[in-house]
């Protein structure tokens, strides 16, 4: 848990709407100090994601910034060529859109995904190229009961196909428990959860739908409208994000991943779902599944 810290009194902390998101003014984000990071962590406990305008750090502040937190990777697959000398740092630069426009948490088709990200917008259009942020512990809270009780019970494979690495796989629990906060959040998202592997592959893909579409409910959201310096701290573990693809120009973003640890939740209820016999009969889903259970030595357990 996060030691509660008095926020020092030269920091004004702004919320942006019901569900998650403030804007920080203060801190000097070029030269924080331990003292500070324990305090940012408190602030994301409460909103998630916050945003500190004009910083403009460079990516060496950037990086010793992101070391405050844990250990810093760079992006698992997609190459990195605006930023040699800085491994630990991954640029994106796009025009005429060409940005993440699906909702997702970062990298969850890893075992242990990033716990945190820390963006510095470097460049952005003079419109649009808004990032929104929906808060997941919100969107599972508000379920109805059965529901709730039902995604308790369930699990999920997700995989980097978004990255053309399909084989790249995990399972995860459905809802995750925030290890700080103790709040359980709706842990699926449309750009890579795959299936929901204790049911069959035409259960999975409607309930799946319903689940990522829900998270997506406004009243659930932030949506923030850059400026060039800014800096966008926010927590992996309970939020997801999505980039407007509706701007021309120049949007140039740099960021730190700081990695996580293994999501933990209530615990699956039932075993995997697997079709008996006519594997070559269905869909790529399903042999998916199958194959990764295969990997971890599951499908005695599943009934197979």
């Amino acid at each position: 848990m996060v030691a509660n810290r008095e926020i020092p009194s030269n920091w004004e902390v702004t919320r942006l709407t019901g569900a998650l998101g403030a804007e920080v003014r203060g801190p000097d984000l070029t030269s924080a100090s331990e003292q500070d990071a324990e305090a940012f962590k408190q602030l994301l406990c409460e909103h998630m994601v916050l945003f500190f305008p004009d910083q403009n750090i460079t990516p060496e502040q950037h990086i010793a910034l992101g070391r405050h937190f844990g250990k810093l990777e760079g992006h698992p697959h997609l190459k990195n060529p605006f930023t040699n000398g800085y491994p630990e740092l991954f640029e994106l630069a796009a025009s005429h859109g060409g940005v993440a426009d699906e909702w997702h948490t970062d990298i969850t088709f890893q075992p242990e995904p990033a716990l945190m990200s820390i963006l510095h917008m470097v460049r952005c259009p003079e419109t649009g190229g808004d990032t929104m942020w929906t808060n997941l512990c919100a969107a599972f809270d508000e379920l109805s009961d059965p529901v709730r009780e039902l995604c308790e019970g369930l699990s999920a494979l997700h995989d980097a196909a978004p990255h053309n690495h399909p084989e790249r796989m995990t399972v995860h629990p459905v809802v995750r428990v925030h290890p700080e906060t103790g709040r359980k959040a709706l842990y699926v998202n449309e750009h890579f959860t795959r299936r929901l592997i204790e049911m069959n592959a035409t259960e999975s893909e409607s309930f799946l739908k319903y689940l990522t579409n829900w998270v997506t409910n406004p009243r659930f959201t932030v949506r923030y409208r850059w400026s060039e310096g800014t800096i966008a701290m926010w927590d992996n573990r309970c939020t997801q994000h999505f980039v407007l693809n509706d701007f021309d120009g120049e949007r140039v973003i740099q960021r730190v991943t700081i990695m996580g640890d293994k999501p933990e939740g209530p615990g699956p209820r039932w075993q995997p779902w697997v079709r008996p016999g006519r594997l070559s009969a269905t869909s790529r889903h399903d042999r998916q599944l199958h194959d990764y259970l295969t990997r971890q030595g599951q499908l005695a357990e599943a009934g197979e």
